[in-house]
């Protein structure tokens, strides 16, 4: 198809997230754009099972605060299978840099998020980046983000 959607290395996401609303929305929103949503889980435990059990994953979007613990931990697992972690919250942690791509400062517009993830897609397909979406902080050598895999 000429005019079809493009190819996307990240297709499939695993949503971490506590707040029903946002979670819902959020979901219904990515698959809307043609994302696969692995699942949407509210738990750290469920996320860290599905992360260790090697489902197919290509970027964790996980909020910071969730209500059994935290999304650090979500991170550091998903973090030592190689897959790329996006935080969404309203406060970056202060070593997010050592097991995400980037941080999404909430509230974010669906425009963002979808932004976010075409900026971290490109970054990690070393495409060079000359604006970010707003509220987004990517790692690993600035916008051009040179360091990510």
């Amino acid at each position: 198809m000429l005019f079809g959607r493009r190819q996307r290395s990240i297709e499939k996401l695993l949503v971490v997230e506590d707040e029903p609303l946002i979670a819902f929305d959020t979901e219904r929103m990515l698959s809307d754009q043609g994302f696969t949503i692995v699942a949407t889980v509210d738990r750290v435990a469920d996320a860290v099972r599905l992360i260790e059990g090697g489902s197919a994953i290509d970027l964790v979007l996980v909020d910071v605060n969730l209500a059994d613990g935290s999304g650090l931990d979500v991170a550091r697992a998903a973090s030592t299978r190689g897959i790329p972690v996006l935080f969404v919250t309203g406060a970056c942690p202060a070593d997010a840099a050592t097991v995400a791509v980037g941080c999404l400062a909430k509230p974010y517009s669906q425009r963002d998020l979808l932004g976010s993830i075409d900026a971290i897609e490109m970054a990690a397909e070393g495409k060079a980046l000359t604006r970010l979406p707003g509220g987004l902080r990517l790692f690993g050598g600035g916008p051009t983000t040179s360091g990510l895999t």
